[in-house]
């Protein structure tokens, strides 16, 4: 008998925790979305403003581009020591990746030409 109420004790335990955990999982979602939609309202502007004035063969046009889009703060390339993130922009298939640490963008034409 008292194994029994032990083992119910334990499985009372894990489900507890289970729920506990995806409860963590939840919200710690909800902050990153959160955080990313700021970062990426607050860079916009100044992204769309560098992808126009960056030097390149193939001229980045937002606002007069028939075809944009904004694919976000997407690229999280872990260097030795440091993250670096990216906020990506399309216009009438120009790629420009804007980095707000550096303020400087890179304009690419297609997929192989981006780093």
């Amino acid at each position: 008998m008292t194994f029994q109420r032990i083992v119910v004790g334990l499985f009372v335990l894990v489900i507890a925790a289970l729920g506990v955990a995806f409860y963590i999982d939840w919200r710690m979602a909800t902050q990153l979305r959160t955080m990313k939609a700021f970062v990426e309202g607050y860079v916009f502007a100044e992204a769309v403003s560098a992808c126009e004035k960056a030097p390149s063969s193939t001229p980045f046009k937002w606002n007069n581009g028939k075809n944009t889009s904004i694919v976000g703060l997407n690229s999280v390339k872990l260097n030795k020591y440091t993250v670096i993130a990216s906020f990506t922009l399309v216009a009438d298939s120009v790629y420009c990746d804007y980095d707000p640490i550096k303020r400087k963008a890179d304009i690419g034409s297609n997929f192989l030409e981006r780093d």
